[in-house]
């Protein structure tokens, strides 16, 4: 029996019906201020006239040499500066690259920054683009819990073997440059050569890759993206970033290079006036959703969403994505628009792509730890947000989709994180909360972080919880209290590192 819902009885609808309903996404777009226009006027607008499964996060080795070959490497990779350890230059990363004989040149590549949406976009994008049997490599981070899950090929994480193999071959090279710079090469630079090298060696038709936080001096900022996409910025990170949406798109607009094409997400005044600036100086082509692009229509369906979308080349009509939240919706809008630019519609010719690709490839799209549910009776439901801005965006995506009786948050959370406006964005559908701690050394200690959810729900809705497994079997039985047991449910969020291991815990990888 199919998953998907009835045919749309608008699906038939008369073409002038169809523009006035893409007439609505340019009315509803990002309150625009009359500089935009000024910026606008001096670039050019992509304007046009008329997969396989992706793979789950994998698990330990069964092998015992591969695991422990494994964890050899893991072990000398959190030797280095950690990912949030940042000294801003791609001066070692450029080295390494030089050294390597410039494998990030051997294939095109589309480069992906923003604030939230980047992995999910990722995955959509590689989606799309094995399903139009081109080889695929994608670079996203952090991962949920393997580390192979960062370096994918042919929309699957490499194979452990793989990864080990590929380290040891770029090792020396690894210690040659750090031998010549006045800092080691970091944990995040070391897995971008790694990634880049492994694309080369494949050899993949093109990359999918994603920052690890900013543009212009992230490590994976070696790259000349033919395609930048820049999902929507919000605020975080704010101490290494910038303060504002603005500030924060000076850094993310790094990744704009000539001649390229920008598909810029909807965004918020100031960083939209940022990312046109920077397109008019290096003479690239944007495409703005809400404009030349977006999402016309979405509907609930059993599994997830039917989507109409505008493309740059046309319309593409009963679309099933099976993931929930009408943030999702606008990531396959910003993925379809990536592919298609990279394909050349909108600036070499004016069609659309094929229809039956494009909904075979959205329907293969997984995202583990993004809306996931992992467990019934009671529902569990594990989700990555760990800003405000992605609380608000989960927090809306669980009111459409479930029809909780009771919600129960367990969160776990990183110590540089602005939890208040986290928390507040959840305080609306949470009935109570198990505030706990994931293992990493950035965690936010739960009693820190149970000061804060008191000041938001208030001391009778907060339970203190330090280690996962107890908060997640406290949750639990919070949602089975009073009868319920059938219509609560748990929310499992804060990090992907709480994430990760409470997908452990349940029982996945």
């Amino acid at each position: 029996m199919s998953d998907l819902p009835p045919h749309d009885e608008h699906a038939d609808r008369p073409a002038d019906d169809a523009d006035d309903a893409f007439e609505s996404i340019v009315g509803a777009e990002t309150d625009r201020d009359p500089d935009l226009a000024v910026i606008e006027a001096g670039s050019r607008t992509l304007r046009t006239q008329g997969g396989p499964p992706q793979g789950d996060v994998p698990a330990r080795p069964a092998d015992p040499e591969v695991d422990r070959a494994l964890r050899e490497v893991e072990t000398e990779l959190a030797s280095r500066w950690g990912e949030t350890k940042l000294e801003p230059s791609v001066s070692r990363i450029a080295a390494l690259m030089d050294v390597l004989g410039e494998p990030q040149r051997a294939y095109p590549s589309i480069h992906i920054t923003g604030t939230n949406g980047k992995t999910s976009t990722a995955r959509m994008i590689e989606a799309l683009f094995s399903a139009f049997e081109l080889r695929t490599g994608r670079y996203t981070s952090p991962h949920v819990q393997s580390i192979t899950e960062r370096i994918s090929l042919d929309g699957a994480p490499v194979e452990a073997e793989r990864f080990i193999e590929t380290y040891n071959d770029i090792k020396p090279y690894v210690e040659m440059v750090d031998a010549q710079q006045e800092y080691r090469l970091s944990f995040f630079e070391v897995l971008t050569g790694m990634a880049y090298a492994a694309f080369a060696d494949a050899p993949v038709d093109v990359a999918v890759v994603e920052v690890g936080m900013g543009g212009s001096w992230d490590a994976t900022n070696v790259i000349d993206g033919s395609v930048a996409v820049i999902t929507p910025i919000d605020l975080d990170h704010t101490d290494r970033l910038g303060s504002t949406p603005g500030e924060i798109a000076k850094e993310k607009a790094g990744i704009i290079k000539p001649d390229a094409t920008v598909i810029m997400a909807q965004q918020p005044v100031d960083a939209a006036q940022v990312l046109l600036k920077k397109a008019v100086e290096v003479d690239a082509t944007v495409a703005r959703e809400g404009l030349e692009f977006g999402v016309v229509a979405r509907r609930v369906a059993v599994g997830g969403q039917l989507l109409t979308l505008r493309g740059l080349g046309g319309e593409y009509e009963e679309v099933f994505l099976p993931l929930h939240g009408e943030y999702q919706a606008h990531n396959a809008a910003v993925a379809l628009a990536a592919v298609e630019a990279f394909f050349g519609v909108g600036s070499q010719h004016a069609r659309t792509l094929d229809i039956d690709t494009i909904r075979k490839a959205f329907a293969s799209v997984s995202s583990p730890g993004r809306l996931e549910v992992v467990r019934r009776s009671p529902t569990v439901v594990l989700d990555a947000a760990h800003n405000p801005a992605g609380a608000r965006a989960t927090a809306a995506a669980i009111s459409e989709v479930f029809d909780f009786s009771r919600l129960i948050g367990v969160i776990g959370a990183s110590d540089d994180k602005d939890m208040k406006g986290f928390l507040e964005a959840f305080e609306p559908i949470f009935t109570e909360v198990v505030v706990t701690q994931n293992s990493s050394h950035r965690a936010m200690d739960a009693d820190t972080l149970a000061g804060l959810a008191v000041e938001v729900f208030g001391d009778d809705r907060v339970q203190v919880e330090p280690r996962l497994d107890d908060a997640l079997e406290a949750a639990i039985t919070l949602a089975e209290d009073e009868g319920e047991f059938a219509g609560a449910g748990v929310l499992v969020t804060g990090s992907v590192i709480t994430v990760g291991e409470a997908r452990l815990l349940l029982g996945r990888g």
